[in-house]
């Protein structure tokens, strides 16, 4: 799988510069990743039309990343399950043991670790076709 064949889903998208999940969408794009924004009041972000809930995505989503907190994901777990990603990121600040629970229940492979990281370090796409097994990692 190319990266141009890999589709992300930012929940939490920011359209501010300084914001992880912002650097996170400019880098995804940078390098060739089609991604989607989602953020419940935002419209735009960076040129890319941005989806107000999980539920109006209607394209195969690979990979999932999580830029929003216990408090927020809780209330949308069943549209993160609807949405069926092949994996979940949970980036720094995000995890939820309720959510990794019920994502284990559903077979959706999750991780906790930095989108940023994964992919400076060239490890972002090579680590999805790893976990294709359905499996998760701390």
């Amino acid at each position: 799988m190319t990266p141009q064949q890999h589709h992300v889903v930012i929940l939490g998208a920011s359209p501010k510069p300084a914001r992880y999940a912002n650097q996170a969408q400019r880098l995804l794009t940078e390098h060739g990743y089609p991604v989607t924004p989602v953020h419940p009041k935002l419209d735009e972000v960076d040129g890319l039309a941005v989806r107000h809930r999980l539920d109006a995505i209607t394209a195969p989503v690979d990979t999932l990343t999580l830029y929003v907190g216990p408090a927020r994901l809780d209330p949308i777990l069943d549209q993160i399950l609807a949405l069926n990603p092949r994996r979940v990121i949970f980036n720094p600040g995000t995890e939820s043991a309720r959510a990794q629970q019920q994502l284990d229940q559903a077979g959706i492979t999750w991780l906790e670790a930095c989108t940023l990281v994964m992919l400076r370090t060239g490890v972002f796409l090579a680590d999805c076709e790893l976990d294709q097994e359905k499996t998760h990692r701390q």
